[in-house]
């Protein structure tokens, strides 16, 4: 059966290249567009993954990942936090929120199909 990644941000353009390369590879995918929705899909869905945007609407990504490993039946849930910001201290707190990894954008197809190998 294939592995289901759930991939959560608001940009169009981000979900469409995350989606490409993933679909490419065969995995299920599950979207969704803002903090509050993705938690939600996450419990209903039990990915075997979780691409997390941290710029979201409703809810930010530190705040969902932190939902997300403080909550039992997500907890277990790898999460890669993929975004923008990207200073030292926004990877050092995205990891202190739960993160599994932290990618930074603009990354390539290569890093993004790289980091979910390991992850999942």
């Amino acid at each position: 059966m294939a592995k289901t990644i759930l991939i959560i941000d608001d940009s169009p353009t981000e979900m469409r290249l995350m989606s490409g390369a993933l679909q490419n590879k065969g995995y299920r995918l599950v979207t969704a567009t803002d903090g509050e929705s993705g938690f939600d899909a996450a419990v209903k869905e039990q990915p075997d993954l979780i691409l997390l945007d941290v710029v979201l609407p409703k809810k930010n990504g530190f705040q969902v990942c932190r939902q997300l490993k403080t909550t039992p039946e997500t907890k277990d849930i790898k999460v890669i936090l993929v975004t923008s910001k990207n200073q030292e201290a926004d990877r050092f707190w995205g990891l202190k929120q739960g993160a599994d990894e932290y990618l930074t954008k603009p990354f390539s197809e290569d890093d993004l199909i790289k980091s979910v190998v390991r992850n999942i």
